[in-house]
């Protein structure tokens, strides 16, 4: 072993270190001494600009780094901000499901008819008894399944009234009172043909009271009065866009209303076109391109009617309502700027409530959900608030680490300047 002071003294001596008057001596023109002086020697301006060169590498680097942290954070706020959306749309959803469940607390319409409760709908119909609804329930009552065989109303899907039915018999009135007597005792025909088999005509184009529907109804006794509403599926222009996914009743993919804020207005429960259960059975294939009675029957009915908890609900939704609303409290707009006001004939005749309980029909089931949504969405936010600082921490530090760039190229132009004289 060499003593220290040695070790060191020899370490610290390079081999192919050139004196500098030894390089002086050589002249400019030596190639040994530019390259020793361009690879560490004392050139100073050669230097200065390697070194701006490395400089502005690295910071272009950082920059890349910083870029691309940046970016992440946009990222996960595009992320989080399309699940905060999620939650707001499952809430409003189980706000209406909810709504459905416990009926109670729900305002009620003032002229609500309470004859009405707890009747059966085919008692209803039947008070209509000049009716051509009331004529075929009561074919229907006398020859029960046999009744839709016969060649006149084997095209027949059914009343309106009878087709559909609603959970709330608050709503069931409202939406009721929105249709009105004559649309709710409207015949559903499949196609045109089943329409055109319900009346016949002589050669003078008067109503053939011995034919159709009307020799039906003189069969029993029954006198159809005035005239009626026959409506075709097969030529209804039906709802052409998604469904629900996963949804058993194949409710409709409806894009809910929107304040400018973003957020959905209060009180909003749902589209009315969702709020009507149907049997399985007239889900799908009713007519013979495939589709059911929510697209086709009720689409045609409601459209995209908006239903609220009140009035006032609706009322300050005004600028997100484009195909009329109604509220549990007996308010209507039948199209945006026609307002339905003053005291209303109650309609007698309306859609029943289901009897079959289906999932999550348990109040307190959905009550244990909504708390679930509701921590979810609250996570959600304090999640997008935190990301919000650390992105508006990578915006600042982005910039500064620009600003030294941008300095740093400047003076790596005012170093290379001299070399770019003309000789």
């Amino acid at each position: 072993m060499y003593p220290t002071g040695q070790q060191i003294s020899f370490q610290t001596t390079p081999l192919n270190v050139q004196d500098p008057t030894r390089m002086m001596n050589l002249g400019q023109s030596s190639p040994v001494s530019r390259n020793e002086t361009q690879n560490g020697g004392v050139g100073g301006g050669i230097d200065q600009a390697e070194f701006a060169m490395f400089n502005s590498k690295r910071l272009q680097s950082d920059l890349e780094a910083m870029g691309n942290k940046l970016k992440q954070h946009e990222d996960n706020l595009k992320f989080l901000k399309s699940q905060k959306n999620k939650l707001d749309e499952a809430i409003v959803d189980l706000q209406v499901h909810m709504s459905k469940l416990h009926s109670s607390p729900t305002p009620r319409s003032e002229n609500c008819d309470n004859n009405l409760q707890g009747e059966d709908v085919n008692e209803q119909i039947l008070r209509h008894e000049n009716s051509a609804a009331g004529v075929l329930g009561l074919v229907e009552t006398f020859h029960g399944a046999q009744a839709s065989q016969l060649m006149l109303t084997k095209g027949v899907v059914g009343v309106v009234a009878k087709l559909g039915k609603v959970n709330d018999e608050n709503l069931s009135q409202i939406l009721a009172n929105y249709l009105g007597t004559r649309s709710m005792l409207a015949v559903v025909c499949r196609n045109y043909e089943s329409v055109t088999a319900l009346e016949a005509y002589d050669n003078q184009g008067n109503i053939d009271r011995n034919a159709g529907l009307h020799g039906l109804g003189a069969s029993i006794g029954r006198t159809i009065g005035g005239n009626f509403d026959a409506i075709c599926l097969e030529n209804l222009r039906p709802y052409v866009g998604q469904h629900i996914a996963d949804d058993l009743q194949r409710r409709l993919d409806l894009l809910k209303p929107k304040l400018p804020n973003g957020e959905c207005p209060p009180g909003f429960l749902g589209f009315a076109v969702n709020m009507i259960q149907i049997d399985p059975a007239y889900l799908l294939c009713v007519t013979s391109y495939g589709h059911g009675l929510r697209e086709t029957l009720f689409y045609s009915l409601f459209s995209r009617l908006q239903v609220y908890k009140t009035r006032a609900d609706m009322i300050s939704a005004l600028p997100c309502i484009s195909d009329g609303a109604v509220s549990l409290d007996g308010g209507i707009i039948r199209t945006p700027g026609i307002f339905n006001l003053g005291n209303r004939d109650e309609v007698n005749v309306r859609f029943a409530k289901p009897t079959a309980s289906r999932t999550m029909d348990n109040y307190s089931e959905a009550e244990k959900k909504m708390k679930e949504l509701k921590w979810k969405k609250e996570k959600t936010l304090e999640d997008i608030k935190r990301e919000q600082v650390l992105r508006e921490h990578a915006v600042f530090n982005f910039g500064k680490k620009k600003e030294e760039f941008v300095r740093c190229l400047a003076q790596s132009s005012c170093t290379n300047q001299p070399m770019n004289t003309p000789r």
